[in-house]
């Protein structure tokens, strides 16, 4: 059985990825930027926004190079706009 995070996606990444929560697998030595790879590998729709979104981990925003391990909370924030 596969090891999963609790992957949170709001606002766009919601819509482009259809849930707004699901267990998603990781592989030991997973980053912040490989899981955003490996979920958009997953939800192609993704693609075109991956550069503007924002990983955070366990409530806090992770550096691409930071480390996912399951059982983390990992949300997929897109830029806010507003006013």
């Amino acid at each position: 059985m596969s090891d999963t995070v609790k992957l949170l996606a709001f606002a766009g990444a919601r819509e482009m990825i259809g849930e707004a929560e699901l267990a998603f697998p990781v592989a030991r030595g997973l980053t912040a930027r490989g899981l955003l790879d490996a979920v958009c590998a997953r939800y192609p729709r993704l693609v075109p926004y991956a550069g503007s979104i924002r990983v955070a981990i366990n409530g806090t925003y992770a550096a691409w190079d930071e480390p996912v391990r399951a059982g983390d909370e990992v949300a997929l924030i897109p830029p806010v706009a507003g006013g």
